[in-house]
């Protein structure tokens, strides 16, 4: 017959078990090493900063700038 340390042992187990499956869920992102429109190397603090980062600052700046500019 189980008891209620029975019972919360398995509660306590599948909220492990969704947490773990939740982790494993989410996607791996790689930042680049270079930046993708101009070719120089992304700092990696920039790249530890910014996870899946594909420019560098300068770049990305002037990406953001470009596309503010035509999100009327």
């Amino acid at each position: 017959m189980a008891d209620d340390v029975d019972f919360a042992n398995d509660l306590v187990q599948e909220r492990i078990d969704r947490a773990l499956a939740a982790r494993k869920a989410q996607p791996v992102f790689e930042s680049y090493e270079l930046c993708e429109d101009c070719d120089t190397a992304i700092p990696l603090a920039r790249r530890l900063a910014v996870t899946s980062c594909t420019r560098c600052a300068g770049c990305q700046q002037l990406n953001e700038e470009i596309g503010t500019r035509y999100a009327r």
